[in-house]
This record gives C-alpha cells, structure tokens and sequence, in this order.
C-alpha cells in the first residue's frame, strides 16, 4: 500500500525538487487525535499557539492560514485580503476563474505558487519548506471557459504540511480526483472545499469526494449564498456533525481535532487592521 501511494505520488511530480523533500506525514496512514477545544475568535494580529494552526475564512475561496513559527498563507489570493497591509509570507492561486488569482501580486509577497504552468498542459510542481511549514501541490484538470473541453494540469489542489496536521485546499476543482491524485493528497485532516454545486463539481460529486477524504475538519467555501450551502450541508448531514461558527477563524491542532469528521461553517470577513 506504503509504495503504491508514494509510486502515485512520484508519478504526479514534473520537475526536479529546489528543496530536499522530507518524507510527507500525510501520505501515511495515521489516527486522528480525538477532542472537542476550538477557539474562534482570535484575531489574525494575535500569536498563535504552539502546536496549533489559524485558520481563517476571508471571502469566496480565500482563506488565511497561519502558524505558531508566524508564517502566513493566503489560498487562492485574488490580490485583496481587506483594510490592512498585512503582507503574507506565501500565497497560493489558481486560473479557473479570475476570483481565484490575481496577475500583479504585490511583489512584496516572497513566494508566489500559481496552480499551473506556463507550458499548456503541464504540470507544475512545488515544494516549499519555510519555518517547519511544507506547501505543496497536486494538479487536477480544468474545463475550458465554455465547457466544451479540458486542459490537463490547468490547477491545482494545495496542501499545507504543519504542526502535525495535514491541511487542503482543494481550490476550483472542476472533476472528482483520480486514484493517483487521492494518493498524492493522502491523509487530509483539514480540507476547505468549494460548495457552489456547479462552478466547480456538482453538489452529489463534492459529497463523495469529501466522504471519500473523510477529513476531521470540513470548511465550506465557494457557496456564494444560503441556498447553495444548505443545499450541500443537507447531503452531508448523515456522515458528518455540522457546525456553525459564529465567526471567520479557528485555532486548530492535532489535539483538538473532532472524533467524528464535522464540517465547520465559518463566516468570511475581510481582514482588518484595526480589528
């Protein structure tokens, strides 16, 4: 099993590696850490504890991501994060649709990982290890603006390596995962997962993806209004415990992971100064 998912994985890469690359934790088959402590209403200016990972919820499909070591990840970063000038220290994109990248980043950003390639139908593959964080990157397949075809590699589905969580993003994905690509992901204790039931993949392909992962931690995303999400909450209600946060962040950590997989509704809000 152990050589067949890390064949997959191997098969997945395109380019020589610019780090030495560890062996992947989350593509080894482990128990999550039952518990039941979250904390919701930290502010992103705050620190963050040991051992755990911020997480949270800014608008459509960006999230803020940030570590005990201070470093900090906006997911399919638009350009915009709110009031503030918080610069991230790394920032991940995908092409499928505008609200999902930007093509002039703040070149004050130090590492910028767009989901795709130059080379039409490449793959394009990081690995970045900063500060005890892993990013990394799994390429699925986009549908042309028209859905009449399909570019392979167009995006990609990210994973953050961190605390001894495993954490993806599986940004606009357009198609259910192969076996290969579900090996390459491998455990996922977090996921954030586009809901809209028809940008991305419709509302019974999203569900069994996510069945599949049985991820601790589910993030609905990418739900542009009430009726789509309840619509996706409703198909998962007999598998998962559905939470409601009020508030746009949480603290998560391996000792504090659900022991039944939840889908955890957060509220987005743009990050201020201020606040």
């Amino acid at each position: 099993m152990i050589r067949l998912i890390t064949l997959a994985f191997m098969g997945l890469a395109t380019a020589a590696a610019a780090q030495e690359r560890h062996p992947s934790n989350c593509i080894l088959l482990a128990e999550n850490t039952p518990g039941i402590r979250y904390i919701y209403q930290a502010s992103f200016q705050d620190p963050v504890a040991d051992d755990t990972v911020r997480l949270q919820y800014i608008a459509h499909a960006t999230f803020l991501l940030q570590t005990d070591a201070g470093v900090s990840v906006a997911t399919d970063f638009t350009g915009f994060l709110g009031a503030t000038d918080f610069i991230p220290d790394i920032v991940t994109m995908n092409r499928a649709h505008s609200s999902h990248w930007t093509a002039n980043p703040d070149p004050a950003i130090p590492n910028v990982l767009r989901g795709w390639s130059d080379r039409y139908g490449i793959a394009i593959d990081h690995y970045l290890e900063l500060e005890g964080l892993v990013v990394r990157n799994v390429p699925t397949d986009i549908r042309s603006r028209f859905g009449d075809g399909a570019e392979a590699n167009g995006n990609s589905i990210f994973v953050f390596e961190v605390a001894g969580l495993c954490i993806g993003h599986l940004g606009h994905l357009h198609h259910e995962p192969s076996n290969a690509q579900y090996a390459a992901l491998g455990r996922l204790d977090v996921v954030m997962a586009a809901v809209d039931g028809g940008l991305t993949v419709d509302h019974p392909t999203m569900v069994r993806i996510l069945k599949r992962l049985r991820s601790s931690i589910v993030v609905p995303m990418h739900w542009f209004g009430p009726s789509n999400l309840e619509t996706f909450l409703a198909g998962m209600q007999d598998d998962f415990i559905i939470e409601r946060i009020d508030g746009a962040a949480i603290e998560i950590s391996l000792q504090n992971l659900p022991s039944r997989p939840t889908i955890m509704v957060l509220q987005p809000d743009y990050l201020r100064d201020d606040e």
